[in-house]
């Protein structure tokens, strides 16, 4: 196993220790997991697909099913 010592400042690691806290890890397990996601190529092609599926049919899907808020749902409310 590979080590890596990183130097933040107090509001970056108050940040990270949060949203650690909110995840139930401690602050290295959250910030190897981070780090974790973001050398993940199959992760990245994943979201980076969802956006494109999103970017393409977003249109689509808000005239069958409403944008959200709105009162319309689904064609058969029109």
């Amino acid at each position: 196993m590979k080590q890596i010592n990183v130097r933040v400042d107090e509001e970056a690691y108050a940040g990270i220790e949060a949203r650690a806290v909110a995840a139930g890890m401690t602050v290295p397990e959250f910030a190897r997991q981070v780090i974790a996601d973001e050398a993940n190529d199959l992760r990245h092609r994943f979201l980076a697909a969802g956006a494109h599926f999103s970017d393409a049919w977003t249109d689509t899907f808000a005239t069958e099913f409403g944008h959200p808020g709105s009162e319309q749902h689904g064609a058969a409310a029109a």
